[in-house]
């Protein structure tokens, strides 16, 4: 959670000639910025927020499917349970679903050993 004086240090950092690149991640809407009694969109000054280019789209399906293809690792993924990881996804998060994979994965590996 940054404060005023860090988003002053960044608007700063913005305008130099060795510009660095910023990338600013948030969920959370309308807020407080911190060291100051004003709201704003992710609790980031207004000045800054005009400055950022925000992209925000949701995954689709097949970028999910490649998403959990590259991320499954060591285990396993039969098509139909990648089906059904997507479809999990969809309604919950790839966080949940990636969360699946590996719990999965442990209870096959104990599986197998017995």
């Amino acid at each position: 959670m940054l404060d005023i004086d860090c988003f002053y240090f960044m608007n700063r950092a913005l305008e130099s000639d060795l510009a660095p690149v910023l990338v600013v991640a948030s969920n959370r809407g309308i807020t407080r910025i911190r060291g100051t009694t004003y709201k704003s969109p992710h609790g980031i000054p207004l000045d800054l927020l005009d400055r950022l280019l925000i992209t925000t789209k949701p995954f689709n399906e097949n970028d999910i499917r490649k998403i959990l293809q590259l991320r499954s690792e060591d285990v396993e993924i039969m098509e139909n349970g990648l089906n059904l990881l997507t479809r999990i996804d969809l309604d919950t998060s790839l966080r949940y679903a990636m969360y699946l994979i590996t719990s999965s994965g442990l209870v096959w590996s104990k599986r197998k050993r017995i």
